[in-house]
């Protein structure tokens, strides 16, 4: 990796336990949070964000991840991908589904929703809006604290997508 994350030990105790949160049970921290250990000023406040998103977002887990994935895929992050692909079966999504977002909105019978969140990230992540078109047809759908949503479960897995990218991760 370009930049690993600090040594546990090197850290302080506040700080490693900030990294703690962030570790599943009996695994490894995830290096795309780890390394904000690094500049530990944005660690507390980046896991108060991204945990109000992942569980106190009003957009379906199935939805959600969706998002991440094909962002993921846009960015060119195989280290989110392959995270958010074992929080995407969790959320009901299949391995043929999951292997079709990879290809888009027009690659599989997605349901209309589904395919206009597939837009929506491609447009987010090429043109960074949202076209007027595919804003009517997802406001048909979702409510708009879940509208306002979408555009930040995209940014959010954009930047960790970078972060790995850059972090070599």
């Amino acid at each position: 990796m370009r930049l690993p994350p600090p040594p546990r030990h090197d850290l302080p105790s506040d700080v490693a336990d900030l990294v703690d949160l962030a570790t599943p049970p009996g695994g490894k921290p995830p290096p795309t949070v780890s390394v904000l250990a690094h500049q530990p000023a944005l660690l507390a406040p980046f896991l108060a964000w991204a945990a109000a998103l992942a569980l106190r977002g009003v957009l379906p887990r199935r939805d959600h991840e969706i998002l991440a994935l094909r962002t993921a895929r846009l960015l060119g992050s195989t280290f989110e991908w392959d995270e958010h692909v074992r929080f995407a079966l969790d959320a009901g999504l299949t391995d043929d589904e999951i292997e079709h977002i990879k290809a888009g909105a027009s690659e599989h019978h997605w349901t209309a929703h589904e395919g206009d969140l597939l837009r929506a990230a491609d447009e987010l992540l090429t043109d960074h809006n949202i076209s007027d078109d595919a804003w009517v047809s997802l406001a048909e759908h979702y409510a708009p604290a879940a509208l306002i949503e979408i555009p930040y479960v995209v940014g959010q897995y954009a930047m960790l997508s970078l972060v790995a990218n850059v972090i070599g991760a």
